[in-house]
């Protein structure tokens, strides 16, 4: 009887619990955009909002059957038939080159870069250059991608930057001695790493890019039901979807719902010359205290330089 009630209450009071909407109407005409991730979850949702604002969005994925599939669905939906998709796997730092390097010749400007994508305690796997997944992924993936676009950004400004991370980040730890977690994997802090690595990240290249007219920020989306949570072996488990699912589904977010704050974030006008910060339901929040720490987020900088054979 209480889960019912509870059910009508959520039914009719959504906001209290899926986060908080961005309520702006910016058009994108004449405006580009990048999204990673854009198949699936949280990127699919953004980038089908930011094509029907009338952006020219490039759909970054490995995943190129999926990606096709996907961009007919949101050129008949939005009207907009400037939907592309490109061959990126993060896990692959040529893939990311060859990406890179096509859309630099191609294209004369990039108005909002969005790195979304993301791999979530994984088992441990490596990506081709021999680096563990998730910091593979998460970080170095689009730190390479970030610096390969940066002179079409710098060109195009005032531009835009968006690292999505995590509140995970709260938990996060970077293990200069281990930071391919070749000694030690643990799924959660290799993951807790990589997102306190976005948010360190997107603080220190804040710093590079003053004066440059563009901006960087991070942001945490929510707790989103997607695929993320994949390799989550309790989460899937018939004990969390019988007894914990039923009882927690309403602080779940839908993938609708947690890209608000990456639109917040990518579109909002008052946050044109904010940069270097973190953002949560659609405002500021605090991250934590090692992500403030102006030494580790300069090492993590000039080590992912090396990492991805940047001069």
């Amino acid at each position: 009887m209480v889960l019912c009630c509870w059910s009508f209450w959520w039914r009719d009071h959504p906001e209290y619990f899926s986060g908080t909407r961005y309520e702006g109407k910016e058009k994108l005409d004449g405006k580009t955009v990048i999204i990673t991730g854009a198949t699936d979850g949280i990127g699919k949702e953004t980038a089908k909002d930011l094509a029907k604002r009338g952006a020219k969005v490039f759909m970054a994925s490995r995943d190129m059957k999926k990606c096709e599939e996907i961009r007919k669905e949101f050129v008949l939906e939005s009207g907009n038939k400037f939907i592309y998709c490109r061959k990126c796997d993060l896990a692959s730092q040529e893939s990311i080159r060859q990406f890179a390097s096509r859309f630099n010749s191609e294209e004369s400007k990039v108005d909002i870069l969005i790195n979304n994508a993301g791999i979530m305690r994984c088992p441990r796997s490596l990506t081709s250059e021999g680096i563990e997944m998730q910091i593979g992924v998460n970080h170095f993936g689009h730190f390479l991608l970030t610096h390969l676009l940066l002179d079409k950004l710098k060109q195009s400004a005032p531009s835009r930057i968006i690292n999505v991370s995590s509140v995970a980040h709260l938990r996060g730890k970077i293990d200069f001695d281990d930071l391919n977690s070749e000694k030690k994997y643990d799924p959660a802090a290799a993951y807790e790493q990589s997102k306190l690595a976005n948010v360190l990240f997107t603080r220190e290249l804040a710093k590079r890019l003053e004066g440059t007219g563009v901006t960087v920020n991070a942001l945490h989306p929510g707790i989103v039901n997607t695929n993320i949570s994949r390799h989550m072996g309790f989460v899937n488990s018939w004990f969390a979807s019988i007894i914990l699912k039923p009882l927690s589904w309403p602080f779940i977010r839908t993938p609708p719902r947690g890209a608000q704050t990456t639109l917040y974030a990518a579109l909002d006008p008052s946050l044109e010359k904010v940069t270097g910060k973190y953002f949560s339901n659609c405002a500021e929040a605090e991250v934590a205290p090692q992500a403030l720490d102006d030494d580790v987020a300069r090492k993590l900088f000039l080590t992912s330089l090396r990492w991805t054979r940047l001069n």
